[in-house]
């Protein structure tokens, strides 16, 4: 049997930590993905997906995401169930998170901010960590030195064995998107 989800889209709140009796810690999130396809008024859909993720990953979700942020995650579906006061029994289904991945860096995070495109809060936990992040070939992207608040990606391994004019085209704009901000009401975004 196949159980596997993978999902690209915005928080639309700040990530809820919180610690089990045992110590483990949890974060509960909802996810802004919009649909791939228009409907019958030629306008995309947005699904609101509940999360969950556990351990160290939740940990850092909380420290490292805020409202709006553009992440991946890779999990699977779980239902589960419990009674209410009331005595009825309640389902709930969600997506049990793996890992995650921040999908911006942190410099487009607050463009975007300055920009009035989402109105996530930054003075919260996400500029108190002054980390740099690296990609090691690991699953996920974690912190791993003090960098003074400098927000980059080190390309590690065969990466940097590029030829250096694969590595420039890699850097400009792709003419696809126009390289110029988009104006967006905060009233166009579903968060």
């Amino acid at each position: 049997m196949i159980n596997n989800v993978v999902l690209v889209g915005r928080l639309t709140k700040d990530v809820e930590l919180r610690y089990t009796p045992q110590n483990q810690a949890t974060a509960t999130f909802s996810l802004a993905v919009s649909r791939s396809f228009k409907n019958a008024n030629g306008e995309r859909e947005t699904d609101f997906i509940n999360c969950v993720i556990w351990r160290q990953q939740a940990e850092n979700m909380a420290n490292f995401t805020h409202k709006g942020s553009l992440i991946g995650i890779t999990g699977r579906i779980q239902t589960r169930n419990y009674e209410n006061q009331q005595g009825q029994r309640v389902y709930v289904t969600e997506v049990v998170a793996d890992s995650f991945q921040l999908l911006e860096s942190r410099s487009q995070g607050q463009q975007q901010q300055q920009q009035g495109q989402y109105q996530g809060q930054q003075q919260g936990n996400y500029n108190q960590n002054q980390n740099n992040y690296q990609n090691q070939g690991q699953q996920n992207t974690v912190p791993q030195q003090q960098n003074q608040g400098n927000y980059q990606r080190q390309p590690q391994g065969n990466y940097q064995n590029q030829p250096q004019s694969a590595q420039q085209r890699a850097q400009q704009p792709d003419p696809n998107f126009g390289g110029a901000p988009m104006e967006i009401s905060d009233d166009d975004l579903p968060f």
